[in-house]
């Protein structure tokens, strides 16, 4: 791993909970290119590590019997950078937020916890250790953005803003109403309308990949057996996205940029 610390506030960790890992790894690998390396984490269980380049770049592993009786969908985790796990999650319950699973050490590699915000959607904190994160971000088929969706996005930005020191603030130049989130002076995310979330949709964090052909993608993506719920779509000035779900029902957006650098 980078000897390099993390910035607290950041998106360092990105894992896939699914119900058929192997599938899950012949999906990803065949759509954006990822390799796999498997470790032992218990009787009959592995975590994949998902790299790019060879760089980590997200994680999987199979839903536990335990997480699937309490109706636990395949899904994607983010993972916010803290300097202290026990801290945040203190903080959050202070703010209204509840602790799902509380501070625990994951063997030598950091100390991490399961939130669920007050409008309802799920994260996790982590404090570094030996893992300091994923090595790969901002390129091609590698998280690049993360929108929140809720239906209260005011109660959202009050709690995340003290949490982490966000800054969400809107564009005014965007008519939209969508709201942007920086963490200390970077875009790493944002917050669309309420109105944007369908109304059997619980309230989400929904990363985004990024790639250079984002129809190209789809196309491939739909191959191997994904769902849209938003086909590719042009944000004028900013770029292309489709919004998606593969094979076992995980949710995650494709994205291209349209800015030029």
């Amino acid at each position: 791993m980078t000897d390099t610390k993390l910035i607290p506030g950041i998106f360092c960790w990105l894992e896939l909970g699914t119900t058929d890992q192997q599938a899950a790894k012949n999906f990803y690998t065949s759509l954006f290119g990822w390799t796999v390396n498997d470790s032992p984490m218990g009787t009959g269980e592995l975590y994949s590590m998902f790299m790019l380049h060879g760089r980590e770049v997200a994680a999987g592993y199979t839903l536990r019997p335990g997480q699937k009786q309490m109706g636990v969908p395949p899904h994607w985790m983010l993972y916010v950078s803290t300097d202290s796990a026990d801290e945040s999650a203190k903080k959050a319950e202070q703010l209204g937020a509840t602790v799902l699973v509380q501070p625990f050490d994951v063997f030598t590699y950091g100390r991490m916890a399961v939130i669920q915000d007050p409008t309802g959607a799920i994260f996790s904190i982590w404090q570094a250790m030996s893992n300091q994160g994923i090595r790969a971000r901002n390129e091609e088929g590698a998280l690049c953005w993360a929108d929140l969706n809720t239906r209260d996005t005011e109660a959202a930005k009050n709690f995340y803003s003290s949490l982490f020191g966000w800054e969400i603030v809107a564009d005014e130049k965007d008519p939209s109403g969508y709201l942007h989130i920086k963490n200390r002076g970077e875009f790493i995310g944002g917050m669309p309308p309420s109105k944007h979330l369908p109304p059997q949709a619980p309230p989400h964090w929904l990363p985004y990949f990024q790639t250079a052909d984002c129809d190209g993608m789809a196309a491939r993506a739909k191959s191997l057996g994904a769902k849209f719920y938003l086909d590719p779509m042009t944000m004028e000035n900013v770029g292309r996205f489709g919004i998606l779900a593969d094979p076992q029902g995980a949710s995650f957006a494709i994205f291209q940029s349209m800015r030029k650098s």
